[in-house]
């Protein structure tokens, strides 16, 4: 067979790797927002999903959308700043499904405040769940995911991970932090047969961004400086999670996927 043959016979069949039929995901932070709405894009695509969030607001309905998909979705109120809370949920995860084949990290907080009254107890809160959760999520899961030969770690970051801003002494360190993580998991996973990448948003319209974006000085700030001059909508990270959860990236890895617009262009 020729390659061209080889090739053609594979590109006949490209639209299934992009199916996640009989796969198992784990959004954590997927009772709202961009984690909510990821759990729906990869239940769409075919993944069984359970969902896991500190409270339960918001769990069991989300677990309920995902079954309207016809999946068998979950939903786990742990608190992953807890390694042993972490650990009960990988448990909990195998004992439901068997596998966990796709890790989806969401979690995040944000606290602003002048550099020289930043809270000592805000920092810590923001680095508990910015990156110590993703540190415990990434290395229980990891473990299943190195016994089965395989995996897809997604983290997700934001456009802060590649820049600083004024009064953002937390959370910007925090994804800088979430990069470096990816990375380093990536080149050590890599070889075992697990993907480790993340994805970068710009400001997104949810119920979270929508009270700082209320101020127009604000918004017309944002807007101006993102080439595409809209902001982020949660259907725009459905594609960039089901591509990175997917056989479609095989030969992706350590890669931190910028849904931006264009801001770190501009």
């Amino acid at each position: 067979m020729t390659d061209l043959e080889k090739t053609t016979i594979q590109a006949k069949n490209v639209l299934q790797r992009f199916d996640l039929q009989g796969k198992v995901a784990v959004v954590v932070g997927g009772s709202r927002g961009l984690g909510q709405a990821m759990a729906l894009g990869l239940a769409s695509a075919g993944a069984d999903v359970c969902v896991v969030a500190w409270g339960p607001e918001g769990l069991q309905e989300t677990a309920e959308a995902i079954a309207s998909f016809g999946r068998n979705g979950k939903n786990l109120p742990i608190d992953a700043t807890s390694e042993q809370k972490v650990e009960a949920m990988t448990k909990q995860l195998m004992e439901w499904y068997g596998k966990v084949d796709i890790l989806v990290n969401s979690q995040g907080t944000v606290h602003l405040e002048d550099a020289e009254e930043f809270s000592t107890a805000q920092w810590n809160t923001v680095l508990d769940v910015n990156l110590k959760s993703l540190f415990f999520t990434c290395k229980h899961v990891g473990r299943i995911m190195l016994q089965q030969g395989k995996g897809k770690i997604i983290n997700i970051s934001s456009v802060r991970g590649f820049q600083g801003r004024a009064k953002d002494l937390a959370y910007a360190p925090s994804k800088g932090a979430v990069n470096q993580l990816t990375k380093s998991l990536a080149i050590e996973w890599g070889p075992k047969g697990i993907n480790v990448n993340g994805i970068a948003p710009v400001f997104t319209k949810t119920a979270i961004s929508e009270p700082v974006l209320k101020d127009e000085t604000i918004l017309n700030w944002v807007l101006g400086r993102i080439p595409m001059k809209r902001l982020g909508q949660l259907e725009d990270l459905f594609g960039p999670v089901i591509f990175l959860a997917s056989e479609a990236s095989n030969f992706v890895n350590g890669h931190i996927l910028p849904v931006d617009g264009g801001w770190l262009s501009a």
